[in-house]
């Protein structure tokens, strides 16, 4: 199997599990139900500001993006009447 590109790897039958993982899993096995639900919360709103961060960074890149720009040349032109189904 190959070797994953961030470090120690442990393998449970045909889940791998990184240290971190690991170390992540006892906490929260320790924790109370509650906290738990916490952790997990605070998970997915470092994975949601992860990709937000990541989107961030492509729209302030230098780079041209041209379906982009079309499609916000078209919405401008568009004005603000309401969206139409029978379009998407």
């Amino acid at each position: 199997m190959a070797q994953l590109p961030f470090g120690p790897v442990y393998h449970y039958d045909s889940f791998i599990m990184t240290r971190a993982a690991e170390e992540i899993l006892q906490a929260c096995n320790a924790l109370p139900e509650d906290k738990q639900a916490e952790l997990a919360d605070f998970a997915r709103f470092l994975l949601a500001r992860q990709d937000d961060e990541a989107w961030e960074r492509r729209l302030a890149g230098t780079e041209r993006l041209p379906r982009l720009d079309a499609f916000l040349s078209e919405s401008a032109a568009e004005g603000d009447e309401p969206l139409d189904p029978s379009r998407l």
